[in-house]
């Protein structure tokens, strides 16, 4: 039998886990940024397809640029956040399926498909964004994940040279500031939702 986490553990990914929007002065170390993708890396995706990238934004170059990208609700919190992972969608992630799924020749199945890349990149790239929040949890970190940003902006400013990525979604990173914290927003309960069949 697997060995179960902890309360502790399962507070600290979920129960007492927040969305901030305020941050301490404090830096996010690259040997964190690691540890939190090499932890990310082992969740699943389709035929272990990884079409997520990561740009990670900490210079101050890199945040003027990122802030004509933004909302302007965005803007103050991801001005003050450590640092900001810009999570990417590659729609050419099956050339990468030789290395990824050795055993049989998945790249197959995608070339010339494109309503089939398209689901699959961005079903996959989506969930690799969610474990890597869960893995920055998970390392210490706290996390503000958000939309509100001008995507085709952030591919001019960041990646033009590469045409096949597209910006999903962004991740403010650090050690969060209470200050100011809402109260925790209502959920669903099971039966709300859920239904078993």
């Amino acid at each position: 039998m697997k060995k179960l986490l902890s309360d502790s553990d399962l507070d600290l990914l979920f129960r007492d886990a927040r969305t901030y929007n305020n941050w301490q002065d404090k830096k996010v170390t690259d040997v964190v940024l690691n540890a939190a993708f090499d932890l990310m890396k082992m969740a699943p995706t389709s035929v272990n397809c990884s079409p997520a990238r990561f740009l990670f934004i900490e210079t101050s170059d890199g945040k003027d640029k990122l802030k004509q990208c933004l909302a302007a609700g965005n803007v103050d919190k991801t001005m003050a956040a450590p640092v900001t992972a810009i999570v990417i969608t590659d729609y050419k992630f099956y050339e990468q399926l030789p290395k990824l799924f050795p055993h049989t020749d998945a790249k197959s199945w995608f070339v010339g498909n494109d309503a089939y890349i398209k689901d699959t990149a961005e079903r996959n790239a989506t969930l690799q964004g969610a474990y890597f929040i869960l893995a920055a949890r998970a390392v210490g970190l706290d996390c503000g994940p958000m939309s509100g940003f001008d995507a085709a902006k952030c591919k001019e400013l960041f990646f033009a040279d590469q045409p096949d990525w597209q910006a999903n979604f962004l991740i403010n990173l650090g050690y969060g500031d209470d200050t100011g914290m809402y109260p925790r927003s209502p959920r669903f309960n099971f039966d709300d939702i859920c239904k078993i069949v």
